[in-house]
């Protein structure tokens, strides 16, 4: 992997990276804050950004790199799709396509070339920032809107992988809203069974678990809020098969970075628990 370019910030260093990827056949990029030295690192955080996002958002927007200094942890924050390509209806609209890789694997035409971005983050960045950084498996996830989406169930479907599962306005029931059924028959196509495994209601149905509490914040004023995002839906279904949960609903917050800005350091504290050794 090549470093494009690197920022000292809380003691530690924010860094970019892009390499070439076996999974999507393209160029990912990614960023990274981390402890100076690899070896103070106790442990790391993939982020999951949402639609239109890329691997800046998170990294410059969050206010994530004070606390993470504190508790030694590393968060990686990759890309959101595949770049440089110019599949059919690729570049048509915000959501779908370039930047709304859902964080499925796709089977419809063209897009299974390419839009591997379940198996790129769960198998290829996973074991590269894993090795790169000395994280020994020590890793949680969590995200934000589609990230959150991709978080909820990549986390659900690895839990030997990933210690913690958290997420800002996840998109929970996504077979069940406009923004999931558009991505999931444009990557996986017409037939509804096949994107059961790529919605975090239809996985904790299934049997499908966590064994450490999932952390979620909302903003009741989240323009997206209920009808794409479905939160109690997804309440309902960890009631039912008694995943612990801990969804927090907040007044007057909305769906934007000083969101989750504000509530960042109470989903590290969430992970450190899980990730940092006394």
């Amino acid at each position: 992997m090549k470093r494009i370019k690197a920022h000292k910030s809380f003691g530690g260093v924010t860094e970019f990276y892009q390499h070439p990827s076996t999974q999507t056949k393209t160029k990912m990029k990614f960023s990274v804050f981390r402890p100076e030295r690899i070896e103070d690192i106790t442990g790391g955080l993939i982020w999951l950004s949402g639609l239109t996002c890329n691997e800046e958002n998170f990294i410059t927007k969050a206010g994530s790199q004070k606390i993470a200094s504190k508790l030694g942890l590393a968060i990686i924050c990759p890309d959101t799709s595949p770049r440089g390509l110019d599949l059919a209806g690729e570049h048509d609209s915000y959501d779908f396509g370039s930047g709304a890789g859902f964080y499925v694997d796709a089977t419809t035409q063209g897009y299974a070339d390419h839009y591997k971005m379940y198996s790129y983050i769960n198998s290829e960045l996973y074991d590269l920032v894993n090795q790169e950084f000395h994280l020994d498996g020590n890793i949680s996830i969590f995200g934000h809107s589609m990230g959150g989406h991709g978080a909820l169930t990549i986390g659900l479907k690895n839990p030997n992988k990933y210690k913690s599962i958290s997420a800002f306005s996840p998109i929970t029931n996504p077979i069940n809203c406009s923004w999931g059924q558009k991505n999931l028959k444009g990557y996986l196509g017409e037939i509804k069974k096949n994107w059961e495994p790529y919605d975090a209601c239809s996985l904790i149905s299934s049997g499908k678990n966590h064994p450490n509490k999932i952390l979620i914040h909302q903003g009741l004023a989240d323009e997206f809020y209920p009808e794409q995002l479905l939160t109690k839906n997804f309440e309902e279904k960890c009631h039912q098969s008694g995943q612990a949960l801990e969804v927090s609903f907040q007044e007057d917050y909305d769906h934007s970075y000083y969101f989750i800005s504000t509530f960042i350091e109470d989903h590290i504290n969430h992970h450190a628990k899980f990730l940092v050794k006394d």
